[in-house]
């Protein structure tokens, strides 16, 4: 499992990578217009939405030395902005993961894997 680790003049910070796809998950699922974070079966594309306990699933984080890239897959409500919705969400988990963690992050792709009633 990677790890973050963030130095100082006192010593150093080691961050795990589920600490980072934990607060961006949240993160994204306190935006309007997310019905839930979606994992995707690698073979045959189907979807399988997830519940807050497994939000890791649908959360890919991609470190590197003093960043990170972030990849989310989510389902959006029906009737939505879709481009509104993943414009939010990307600024939400920026902030949110360079605020609690105290990494900068480069990029936060969002990819909508389907659209549902809620």
């Amino acid at each position: 499992m990677a790890e973050c680790i963030i130095k100082n003049e006192l010593g150093a910070i080691s961050i795990a990578e589920d600490v980072i796809t934990t607060v961006a998950g949240y993160a994204a699922m306190e935006c309007i217009g997310i019905v839930a974070m979606a994992s995707k079966k690698a073979t045959d594309g189907i979807v399988e939405l997830l519940g807050r306990e497994n939000l890791k699933k649908g959360v890919v984080v991609s470190i590197s030395e003093d960043s990170v890239n972030i990849n989310l897959y989510v389902i959006v409500e029906y009737g939505v902005s879709i481009s509104a919705v993943a414009k939010n969400i990307i600024e939400t988990v920026k902030y949110r993961v360079e605020n609690t963690v105290g990494i900068k992050v480069d990029k936060v792709n969002v990819d909508v894997e389907g659209i549902r009633v809620h």
